[in-house]
């Protein structure tokens, strides 16, 4: 969709982000809680020969069956959602006036009541899946993930503030200008 476009844009006008999907990765490191439980609940055979998680070998599992993506959404989810927690008292208590939090399952994890405003990083199906495959994801892994999350209309529906990134960064620099609680972000 672009929120990680949408990000980088915002860091580089100075507000404060933190991306989940970097703090998922942190999470599932070795010497982490989350891999030692990831671990636990699916065998060694999620981890690689270096010790760290087959992050290609535990997709293919959760994604074909909802049960085993449950299982890890509640081992990581709360991990994550610690973290950036964490990170957002931090930006409070350093007066910060605005901040970011990229969450790609936001509405699906319930963690929209944490947040005063929702930004909602929208385009088109056919181009979401064109930027999946441009990543070098498969058309099983496009829809597997796509799966997993609500249908887009509902996530517009319930957020404050929809950016339509069908366009060039520019246009999302400029639509991103435009959302009140980010006026005046350099």
């Amino acid at each position: 969709m672009g929120k990680s476009e949408a990000a980088a844009c915002l860091a580089e006008r100075g507000v404060p982000v933190v991306d989940t999907d970097v703090i998922a990765r942190e999470v599932v490191r070795p010497g982490e809680e989350g891999l030692d439980q990831v671990k636990a609940a699916f065998g060694s055979a999620v981890i690689a020969a270096d010790g760290n998680l087959d992050r290609g070998g535990l997709a293919r599992t959760v994604f074909a069956d909802p049960q085993a993506r449950t299982r890890l959404e509640s081992i990581l989810h709360p991990l994550i959602r610690q973290r950036w927690l964490s990170v957002a008292e931090k930006w409070r208590a350093a007066g910060e006036k605005a901040g970011v939090v990229v969450i790609p399952l936001l509405f699906e994890t319930g963690a929209e009541q944490e947040f005063a405003r929702v930004i909602c990083i929208a385009c088109s199906p056919q181009l979401q899946s064109a930027r999946l495959h441009d990543r070098g994801w498969n058309a099983e892994q496009v829809t597997g993930r796509l799966a997993a999350q609500w249908p887009i209309e509902q996530k517009i529906d319930r957020s404050h503030y929809v950016i339509w990134n069908d366009s060039t960064v520019e246009v999302l620099r400029e639509q991103l200008g435009r959302v009140p609680p980010l006026k005046g972000c350099a």
